[in-house]
């Protein structure tokens, strides 16, 4: 057979080696191999004009900053009913890069706006975890009119509203305008993945926003935060000590996501809020 005679797969640089792990994602033929070349300064991974050139990741070690950093160019993610064959391992090797990863980078057809697919991949990060940074690229294409960072910001709210705290980065990776952005942003937000909140902190700023408004009433019964604290995970997850964790109503659970925001930072992470009903701390 064929794999008989090529040649064992490199092993992968170890978590210890590494200061961070990025994966650069997004539809086909958005610049995602042109950025990597631009960081890297090399011709790295192939960049053609025909989409879906990438098939697998392709992982690049680089020194940034003092760091040293593991890119992987992942192929362009379709809509799922448009894979199939090749493709479709393609993106289950995608799915997984980015899950091995610290931080994704999306990166997104400026001229093109925030497409639905843009938002699917976005999700993908999201839900993984993992930090998510946009790579606006393509920006020297636009007209002056069209760079008008105010309005991109209320467009990324409104399209990516589960992600209303991704950073963005407004690039060319052609021209090479602010391509390094990206990467500098995705170091922050590593950092901000490993921020600890202690729990007398917390506790604290938990009593400040009680003070300030009231949790709501749900059937009759109303919500009583008692404590929270920060649990031990990769993604930044905060449990919360409730009376009845069924009177905590989306609404709310987004309030407290943003009050955190605002207290400690965060910046570009998912945060997961776990709540918990009192007498549960060791389950």
């Amino acid at each position: 057979m064929v794999v008989e005679h090529l040649p064992p797969p490199k092993p992968e640089p170890t978590d210890g080696a590494l200061d961070g792990r990025v994966a650069i994602l997004g539809r086909p033929n958005v610049g995602k191999s042109s950025l990597v070349n631009a960081l890297i300064g090399g011709e790295r991974s192939l960049v053609t004009a025909v989409p879906g050139t990438t098939r697998d990741p392709v992982d690049t070690i680089v020194a940034f900053q003092g760091k040293r950093m593991l890119l992987v160019d992942t192929a362009g993610i379709r809509r799922p009913g448009l894979t199939r064959g090749v493709e479709q391992y393609s993106l289950l090797r995608g799915l997984r890069a980015m899950e091995r990863a610290d931080v994704g980078i999306v990166v997104i057809d400026a001229r093109e706006g925030i497409t639905g697919q843009d938002a699917h991949i976005a999700g993908y990060v999201v839900e993984a975890g993992r930090g998510l940074v946009l790579a606006l690229n393509k920006w020297d294409l636009l007209t002056p009119e069209e760079k008008e960072e105010k309005v991109w910001r209320k467009q990324i709210r409104q399209d990516l509203s589960f992600a209303p705290w991704a950073p963005a980065s407004y690039i060319s990776a052609k021209t090479g305008q602010r391509v390094a952005q990206p990467l500098e942003v995705a170091l922050q937000v590593i950092e901000e993945r490993h921020r600890r909140v202690a729990t007398p902190e917390l506790n604290r700023w938990l009593r400040g926003i009680l003070a300030e408004r009231e949790p709501p009433t749900r059937k009759g019964k109303r919500l009583r935060l008692l404590y929270a604290t920060q649990a031990e995970a990769s993604t930044p997850t905060f449990v919360f000590f409730v009376n009845d964790p069924e009177l905590v109503h989306f609404s709310y659970r987004r309030f407290l996501e943003t009050q955190l925001r605002k207290a400690f930072g965060f910046q570009g992470t998912p945060l997961r809020l776990v709540l918990r009903k009192r007498g549960e701390e060791r389950e």
